[in-house]
């Protein structure tokens, strides 16, 4: 039976919501988030080495190394943070889509262009399977997402007090 309401439906294939969700499991920056814990953390910390590359130098001409080295250090590591604040909101912002699509029951989709958009209305059994796979799939991803958030705020707040102590 979902076979044949899958192929009944009008949304053109690649607008299709579980086929952006595949696509955009097999994408290279986004599939990063369902590695296991320990790779998914070295991925974020490569992402911080390589924005330290435009980071240190700046912190070093606002901080001279040899006179303030902790605030040198500190300026460095929150700078080097934004580049992996940047890729972690268009992660987000990625899986937050995909969610809300198949979440929904309606689905606005444009036939040939952004002129001629149109709705379709989900049967039941493709919404069902569509929410399964936002509870058991998606929705862990977006709480791994928000714990990286969470956990760079702790770092920015523990930052903050080193820096008023030194």
């Amino acid at each position: 039976m979902i076979e044949s309401s899958v192929h009944s439906c009008p949304v053109p294939t690649e607008q299709q919501p579980l086929n952006e969700y595949e696509e955009l499991k097999s994408a290279w920056m986004f599939r990063d988030c369902t590695l296991p814990w320990r790779k998914y953390i070295s991925k974020i910390v490569w992402v911080w080495s390589l924005s330290l590359i435009v980071a240190c130098p700046v912190a070093a001409v606002s901080f001279p190394i040899h006179k303030y080295f902790v605030q040198f250090l500190l300026t460095s590591a929150a700078g080097g943070s934004v580049g992996v604040i940047l890729v972690l909101v268009q992660m987000y912002l990625g899986w937050s889509y995909v969610r809300d699509r198949l979440s929904s029951p309606i689905i606005f989709y444009e036939e040939s262009g952004w002129y001629d958009g149109q709705t379709w209305t989900k049967p039941e059994a493709i919404l069902s399977r569509d929410r399964l796979i936002v509870s058991y799939q998606i929705k862990p991803i977006i709480q791994r997402l928000q714990i990286t958030f969470a956990g760079l705020a702790v770092f920015f707040l523990a930052g903050t007090i080193v820096w008023h102590l030194v």
